[in-house]
C-alpha cells in the first residue's frame, strides 16, 4: 500500500486505511489487526508512525491494545457524524461478511452541457471509481461523482486528488449527509463492468442510482453502482 507525505501526515493515512479495513470486515470484530512490525513493513513507515496511528484508533474506540495479546478490534461500526443511518456496507459487515474496497481511479471530469450530470453537479466534478470484493469475489462496481465544492478551494486544481476514502473526505470537510434518494433498475453489464465483476458482457445486474444531499439540501454526490445480486441481495434495514 503506497502512502506519501503529499497526502498529509503519514500516521493519519495509516490510521484511515486500517480503520477502513475494520469497517469493511477485513479485520473482523473481536479479531486482531496485524502486529506493528507487519504494518511498518506494509506501509514502509517507522515504528512511531504505526504506534501513533493505533493510538488514535484506540482513542476513537475502534481498537484496544492489550499487552501480550495484541491489538483487538472493539467495533466495526462507523463512529461518524456523516449520516444518521447505517450504510449498506456496514450492514454486510454486521452479518459477518468481509468487504474489500479497491480504488480503481480518481479524476476530475467536466460534464458536457445539457447532460444529466452537468445539470446535477455543474461544469466540474470529481469522479471516483471503485470495486468492492465480497468474501474474495467481485461484487460491486461503482462510480461516484462528487460536487467540486467538497474539496478545499486550494486543492481543486491539484493533479492528484488528495484522498483514499470518500467518507473520510466528506467528514474532513464537515459535510453531514442528511438524506439520499435511491432508484433501482436492472441493466446489462458493459464490457468494462463485466471484466471487473468477472461476468459475461450483457449479464443482467442490479443497478442503483443514488443522489446524496447534505443538511442544507445541496447535492453532494451522485453515484451509479452495478451489483452482482446473486452473490448477496441488496440489504436495507428500517429502524422504528
Amino acid at each position: 500500500m503506497s502512502i506519501t507525505r503529499k497526502k498529509g501526515p503519514l500516521y493519519l493515512q495509516v490510521k484511515n486505511i486500517v480503520k477502513d479495513r475494520i469497517l469493511h470486515g477485513v479485520y473482523p470484530l473481536g479479531g486482531h489487526i496485524p502486529p506493528e512490525p507487519q504494518l511498518e513493513q506494509e506501509f514502509n513507515v517507522s515504528k512511531m508512525t504505526v504506534r501513533n496511528a493505533i493510538r488514535e484508533l484506540a482513542e476513537e474506540g475502534y481498537v484496544e491494545k492489550k499487552s501480550g495479546v495484541g491489538t483487538i478490534v472493539l467495533t466495526n461500526m462507523s463512529i461518524s457524524r456523516l449520516s444518521k443511518g447505517k450504510r449498506f456496507t456496514e450492514l454486510l459487515v454486521e452479518e459477518g461478511h468481509r468487504l474489500e474496497k479497491r480504488l480503481i481511479s480518481t479524476s476530475r471530469v467536466r460534464p458536457e452541457p445539457g447532460t444529466e450530470l452537468h445539470g446535477l453537479l455543474g461544469p466540474s466534478a470529481i469522479r471516483i471509481e471503485r470495486l468492492y470484493v465480497l468474501n474474495d469475489r467481485p461484487y460491486i462496481h461503482i462510480v461516484h461523482y462528487l460536487a467540486d465544492a467538497v474539496l478545499p478551494k486550494a486543492e481543486r486544481e491539484e493533479d492528484e486528488l488528495p484522498f483514499e476514502s470518500l467518507y473520510e473526505l466528506l467528514e474532513e470537510q464537515d459535510i453531514v449527509l442528511d438524506n439520499f434518494r435511491d432508484a433501482f433498475s436492472v441493466g446489462a453489464a458493459s464490457p468494462e463492468t463485466a471484466i471487473l465483476l468477472g461476468v459475461p458482457a450483457g449479464t443482467p445486474l442490479l443497478v442503483r442510482l443514488r443522489r446524496t444531499y447534505d443538511v442544507e439540501g445541496r447535492l453532494v454526490e451522485y453515484s451509479v453502482g452495478y451489483y452482482r445480486a446473486e452473490l448477496q441481495p441488496y440489504l436495507v434495514r428500517y429502524d422504528t
